[in-house]
């Protein structure tokens, strides 16, 4: 009754694999040698990093962004109980990982939502491709990430971004599909060529949309961070897998409220920051 289509589409991917491994095996050592320098590059600044001085940090983008007082000062304190709780260096770990791949969802999320856009054919094709990375269990993005690079950091930040970039793409398509059609129509009866008119006009109109994506990108990143312990990931993930393999509510239950407050905090700075953009835009 049943056709078993299952074994040929995985010995198929598995091949695929395999050919990707044996003849671009040096390329992808090259890419994860490159990920990788960035990423200690900011793991070792955080590390380094007095606590005081990036607490400082916090309460200014925290003011910065919302120009209140209270909320600066509880966002402060948030980051300050993390050091209480003795996870200071993992959650500076983690911290590297979510800022590495969200940069990384960015250089590829805006392009393609630009295009997505402008075109509605690459849309048509960009749009299925986005269901199935939403969707598809994040576990399994795993496994071609830790064949094709190994076990550690740079195939937890390349798992993530598969994970975490289709918010960023569909909300930047959104906020450029929603630039008031008048205002361009207006730009290029002056003359704007095409990138003028991306640059000047839609790109600053659909900025309030992009923050958005970006902040549902952060947390789709965070959301990752246990998961991606699983392949030698460090972090405060690392802390929740093994208050779970060792049968540790305790420990577990910190390490998921430090990543909480790395939530809550990021969440808060980019949320306000978008509000602002939002606020300026209508004001313009």
């Amino acid at each position: 009754m049943f056709v078993d289509l299952g074994k040929p589409i995985a010995d198929g991917v598995n091949q695929f694999v395999r050919h990707l491994i044996v003849n671009y095996g040096d390329g992808f050592e090259a890419v994860s040698g490159f990920i990788l320098k960035i990423l200690l590059f900011i793991e070792t600044g955080l590390r380094d990093l007095h606590p005081a001085v990036l607490l400082a940090v916090v309460f200014g983008l925290a003011w910065a962004s919302s120009r209140h007082l209270l909320m600066a000062a509880g966002l402060t304190f948030l980051m300050w109980l993390i050091g209480c709780f003795g996870l200071w260096e993992q959650a500076m770990q983690t911290l590297a990982i979510v800022l590495v791949a969200v940069l990384i969802s960015a250089l590829i999320g805006l392009p393609l939502g630009v295009l997505s856009a402008r075109s509605t054919r690459f849309r048509a094709v960009l749009s299925p491709i986005l269901d199935l990375m939403q969707t598809i269990p994040s576990f399994v993005y795993l496994i071609p990430a830790a064949m094709l690079f190994g076990l550690g950091k740079v195939p937890a930040v390349l798992a993530t971004v598969i994970y975490a970039a289709p918010p960023l793409i569909r909300l930047t398509e959104l906020g450029i599909r929603q630039v008031n059609a008048e205002v361009v129509e207006a730009s290029r009866a002056f003359g704007a060529t095409r990138w003028q008119m991306l640059r000047g006009v839609q790109l600053p109109l659909a900025l309030p949309s992009i923050m958005a994506g970006l902040n549902q990108t952060m947390m789709m990143a965070l959301a990752m961070v246990v998961i991606a312990s699983m392949i030698g990931a460090r972090g405060v993930g690392e802390t929740v897998l093994l208050g779970l393999q060792r049968n540790d509510a305790g420990r577990g239950l910190i390490g998921g409220l430090v990543i909480v407050i790395l939530a809550i905090v990021l969440d808060r700075i980019t949320q306000n920051f978008g509000r602002r953009m939002q606020i300026r835009g209508g004001e313009g």
